[in-house]
């Protein structure tokens, strides 16, 4: 269970007690305000706070005040202007900070996003949760031959039964350990700074993650990507339902031209232009590489 019920009582209590305010509000962000969107099996995201909408990229990108000096319309093509042409500090206006609890090894890819605020739980001062990412048997996945980043064909049978009992009993032993070496039988016991290296990269950690948008939206282009790691995908993909209601009009520039479009190199280019012309051109002499080639067809045919 993702939250207790102490922590269900507190995030209900803090919904039931809006406060009047004068800045700009989004009804969509306010609507995900302290609420739980439980990923994976003990993990989930919330909204702590958030600065900006949608007008504040267009108040920014005009250097206005108030509700702004053009039509709706007008905003939405301004955005999509700024979107399509990578103009990143009218997005940096707006801000989103999130609750997040998450398997440490999924925390340690995160944090390469080194454009955002972290404060992470420490297990100096505190103990850690008997709590562990447990991969479903149809995550369970061999190495891919030709993606040294990425999984292959699904383990079955035999083979998923005896990886799973692994995963299951290293955690739990290691945790066991973990516990011993804190307390043993009324002696002193490890210091936690310590007792912390024996627990598995599997056990699940939290943090407060603060981040502009635009540095959100490279996050959510790389990790919602359907060739991202699936356990930091899922946290992507519930995070990018979150900014789709905060900045609904920033969101869709955002799928159009970075989810949805397709960046090009020159070689690419003129291997289209080629092919336009009527010729027919290949990966010999396209002046790609074999992985270079692959990804263009895979996109272009």
């Amino acid at each position: 269970m993702p939250l207790t019920p102490d922590q269900i009582a507190e995030i209900e209590a803090l919904r039931a007690t809006p406060r009047p305010t004068l800045r700009a509000v989004s009804e969509g962000a306010e609507a995900h305000l302290y609420k739980a969107h439980e990923v994976l099996d003990h993990g989930f995201i919330r909204v702590i706070d958030y600065m900006g909408n949608d007008a504040a990229i267009v108040q920014a990108a005009r250097v206005s005040y108030g509700a702004g000096t053009k039509k709706v319309n007008d905003d939405s093509g301004l955005i999509r202007y700024l979107m399509r042409h990578w103009h990143s500090t009218p997005f940096e206006m707006c801000e989103l900070k999130l609750h997040v609890k998450l398997p440490i090894f999924v925390a340690r890819q995160w944090i390469r996003h080194r454009t955002a605020n972290v404060n992470e739980y420490s297990a100096r001062y505190s103990i850690m949760d008997r709590e562990f990412y447990i991969p479903r048997p149809e995550h369970l996945a061999a190495q891919s031959t030709v993606n040294n980043q990425g999984r292959g064909a699904v383990l079955e049978g035999a083979e998923a039964a005896r990886v799973l009992e692994i995963l299951k009993s290293d955690a739990s032993r290691s945790f066991d350990h973990y516990e011993e070496m804190l307390s043993q039988d009324g002696q002193q016991g490890l210091a936690r700074e310590l007792a912390r290296m024996n627990l598995p990269a599997n056990t699940y950690t939290q943090w407060y993650w603060k981040v502009d948008l635009h540095n959100l939206f490279h996050f959510l282009r790389l990790r919602a990507d359907a060739h991202a790691q699936y356990e930091i995908r899922v946290y992507a993909e519930a995070i990018a339902k979150v900014v789709a209601d905060w900045v609904p009009v920033a969101f869709g520039a955002f799928e159009d031209y970075r989810m949805g479009g397709v960046a090009l190199s020159g070689k690419a280019v003129a291997v289209l232009k080629r092919r336009l012309a009527g010729e027919t051109v290949g990966q010999e002499d396209s002046g790609m590489s074999k992985g270079e080639w692959r990804e263009f067809t895979e996109v272009w045919g």
